[in-house]
């Protein structure tokens, strides 16, 4: 059974930083692509960014988020991080962790992740 740990959300102010960390266990780590979602309160659950297993990322259409976020993973370490720097009270939300196998239609989410920007 694959598993997915987020860490490293918390309260933050305005401008600040917050690297998110996502483990992975139960598989191979290297067959997925992984992703950073999230889901502020009465919104629907969005893209931030994704990696491929080689390590090419893709955004969110947001120039927001391009300039600001950068996701990275660490094969040997079964983890996906999403680096967040000069937050916003708007970047208040949930962040889940997700896994799309290369070859198989096999997805999986971590339980998530609170990420509150205020002063």
């Amino acid at each position: 059974q694959v598993q997915l740990v987020e860490s490293g959300g918390g309260l933050v102010q305005p401008g600040g930083s917050l690297r998110l960390s996502c483990a992975a266990s139960g598989t191979i780590f290297s067959n997925y692509a992984m992703g950073w979602y999230r889901q502020a309160p009465g919104k629907q659950r969005e893209l931030v960014a994704t990696i491929t297993s080689s390590g090419s990322s893709n955004y969110a259409d947001s120039d927001s988020v391009k300039d600001r976020f950068t996701i990275s993973r660490d094969n040997a370490k079964n983890t996906v991080y999403l680096q967040m720097n000069s937050l916003k009270p708007e970047d208040t939300a949930v962040y889940y962790c997700n896994a799309n196998h290369n070859y198989r239609r096999l997805t999986y989410w971590g339980q998530g992740t609170q990420v509150t920007v205020s002063s």
